[in-house]
């Protein structure tokens, strides 16, 4: 490492000291003796543990990072972190003796089992970097999708989720800290007989097996070290974002070449990062700013240096796959393919309304499948009628607006939440939230609408930047969604009214609507979506490029312009009600193109009514799978979308809009 980056890091361990030194000796008792057993059982460890954590999560990234040749990867990119803590969920909630001898062993099978479906998925396009990384943040979201829904099916409080889920540091004993030193102290060892054959992964597949490496068995080996080191801070810690994808990238930016020296330089990165996070944390929570998640933190850091790295990603990715996209049938019966899918709504509606669950017992639980017909029905009608309302609503405008983002950014894999748009909305209804102590639904609706606003068109002005290349908007959008996601944690974990109020949101249940909000939000899907009739020629002529919009007399900028807004306010209003929702806006476009609705209109209207049957189908399950519980809607349609585009990223990106 070159001398003034040694400089810099020293400066900043010196300064991590100095706030661990600050925390240790606060008084937090009257009592001596009460403090020296809080500093030496609490504080100390907790010091040791970012350290170490630290280290493993730096060493872990470079690992990944070297063996797959990818300057994006890491354990939260590649999923490893999310599948390692969905492992870790499921076993205490249904397999607890599993966790009595050791909680390493779940943690490992979960993130080896996420990170051989992203190799497996992205194995035929040669490991591609964007490609992997795409595939291990989409997965990264199912997974989190499923935790969120297990650990709330079994009536938990949601609080403790985001806490440790976001990365809890704190600590009781100094068992945690020595037990992962010891596992950093045997992964290191590996690495270092692993060298050789990490000096020859970094050069192409060619020439590695010219020199004799068995490529496959290498990555696989050096890939479950990896791997187990993450799941070991996992399981210790919880999940902290972002500081393997750093500490490699700034150790190269130190001057860090060889293999050698980036096996030196980005634990030691990694170490400081993490400590210096952390105490951080601990100075804002003795200025009343307790509760904070340490691995909320670190996205702060690693989100912007994520988009950072993003326009540098051409001097090492490899060529992408040049094959034809698949064009697909294009139906001779568009007014009958809608049509029937106008009748699928109609009987799931009428189900979701009449179609419930009796309870036997004191609490409800425990009853069986029933249909209510007659006085019964319509005594639950105004019940289930305005939350069954504003799912449709919602799911039409999610939909609507991601067929608009994909076909805006000639990008089939774009949607809301991909781009981190509903991710906006939430941080500027966070600001209305935090800055009006009595916001009404116009300022809320207004402040989700700017947020939306600000957070897309950032995110298309970096892709333009590119050219709008596919993967970079992506990557792109996923970043700056982390980014706001990390805010809006850091912000329910300081508590308060206002914060109860966002962690409503964010649970996304349609539990508490009233007919107000099911009116308000109907009225708004016919405002903004009646419209986008008139946009079809625009829809038709954009994905061609600007070149050809041009040339048939089209206003490019003007037209995007229109539709971008159009597509943020869209989701803004969605998710207004509804909170954050998975993968309806990606699903309900490529789900109509597949029937046959290539047309921009055809399309469109397929989309919305295919968005709409998903969240009928979302809500039901919301509030049938853990009744009496009320669980988020947004979970049931990440977890009704995720095997549909686990499918969609095996076989490609598919064809274009």
């Amino acid at each position: 490492m070159a001398r003034p980056a040694f400089m810099i890091w020293a400066g900043l361990a010196m300064l991590a000291a100095g706030l661990s030194v600050l925390a240790a000796t606060a008084p937090f008792s009257a009592d001596p003796v009460l403090d020296a057993i809080i500093r030496w059982h609490g504080v100390l460890p907790r010091v040791a543990i970012s350290i170490i954590a630290g280290a493993a999560l730096g060493l872990s990234g470079l690992l990944l990072q070297r063996v797959l040749r990818n300057p994006l990867a890491e354990p939260t990119t590649l999923g490893i972190s999310s599948g390692a803590q969905l492992a870790l969920v499921a076993a205490t909630l249904f397999a607890p003796k599993l966790l009595a001898g050791s909680r390493e062993p779940v943690a490992f099978a979960g993130g080896i089992a996420a990170v051989t479906l992203v190799l497996a998925l992205t194995w035929r396009r040669g490991l591609q970097p964007v490609s992997v990384v795409l595939a291990g943040m989409m997965i990264t979201l199912v997974a989190g999708a499923a935790s969120a829904a297990l650990i709330l099916g079994q009536g938990q409080y949601m609080m403790s989720l985001f806490i440790w889920g976001g990365g809890a540091l704190g600590q009781q004993s100094w068992g945690p800290a020595l037990g992962l030193l010891l596992r950093l102290v045997v992964a290191a060892l590996v690495a270092l007989l692993l060298l050789r054959p990490l000096a020859v992964l970094g050069l192409d597949d060619a020439a590695a097996r010219g020199l004799g490496l068995s490529i496959t068995r290498a990555r696989l080996a050096v890939v479950a070290v990896a791997t187990a080191l993450a799941s070991s801070v996992v399981a210790e810690i919880g999940i902290i974002g972002f500081v393997g994808l750093a500490a490699p990238a700034l150790a190269r930016t130190g001057g860090a070449r060889t293999p050698r020296q980036m096996l030196l330089a980005a634990p030691l990165i990694g170490a400081v990062l993490l400590w210096l996070t952390d105490g951080v944390v601990q100075c804002l929570a003795a200025h009343d700013l307790d509760g904070l998640p340490t691995g909320a933190a670190t996205a702060l850091l690693g989100a912007p240096l994520l988009l950072w790295l993003l326009p540098r990603l051409r001097m090492i990715e490899r060529p992408a796959d040049r094959a034809p996209a698949r064009t697909g049938r294009t139906s001779g019966h568009p007014p009958r393919v809608l049509a029937l899918l106008g009748g699928l709504v109609l009987g799931l509606v009428a189900l979701g309304l009449a179609l419930g669950r009796s309870g036997t017992g004191m609490d409800g639980a425990g009853g069986g499948l029933h249909l209510a017909t007659g006085a019964l029905f319509a005594d639950l009608l105004p019940w289930r009628l305005p939350r069954l309302a504003v799912a449709a609503a919602a799911g039409a405008m999610l939909a609507a607006a991601g067929t608009i983002l994909q076909r805006v950014t000639a990008n089939p894999l774009a949607s809301p939440d991909v781009l981190g748009v509903g991710a906006g909305a939430g941080l500027g209804l966070a600001v209305v939230l935090l800055t009006l102590p009595a916001a009404g639904m116009g300022a809320r609706l207004g402040g989700a609408a700017i947020g939306a606003v600000l957070v897309l068109g950032f995110i298309l002005w970096l892709a333009r930047r590119s050219g709008f290349a596919a993967e970079r908007l992506l990557l792109a959008g996923l970043a700056t969604a982390a980014l706001c996601n990390a805010v809006l944690i850091a912000v329910v974990a300081t508590g308060g009214f206002r914060a109860f109020a966002l962690l409503g949101w964010l649970s996304g249940s349609t539990a508490a609507v009233t007919p107000g909000d099911a009116w308000m939000t109907g009225i708004a899907a016919v405002v903004l979506i009646l419209p986008l009739a008139l946009a079809g020629r625009w829809l038709a002529l954009l994905p061609l490029g600007p070149v050809v919009a041009r040339a048939a007399g089209l206003d490019v900028g003007q037209s995007r312009m229109v539709l971008v807004l159009a597509a943020a306010l869209l989701t803004a209003a969605a998710a207004l009600q509804i909170g954050p929702l998975g993968f309806v806006g990606l699903i309900a476009p490529h789900a109509a193109r597949l029937l046959g609705l290539r047309r921009p209109l055809h399309q469109l209207a397929g989309a919305v009514l295919i968005g709409v049957a998903l969240m009928v189908v979302a809500d039901w399950l919301a509030r049938m799978a853990a009744f009496p519980y009320q669980l988020p809607v947004g979970l049931f349609a990440s977890i009704l979308g995720g095997p549909y585009l686990i499918w969609l990223l095996g076989r490609g990106r598919g064809g274009g809009p």
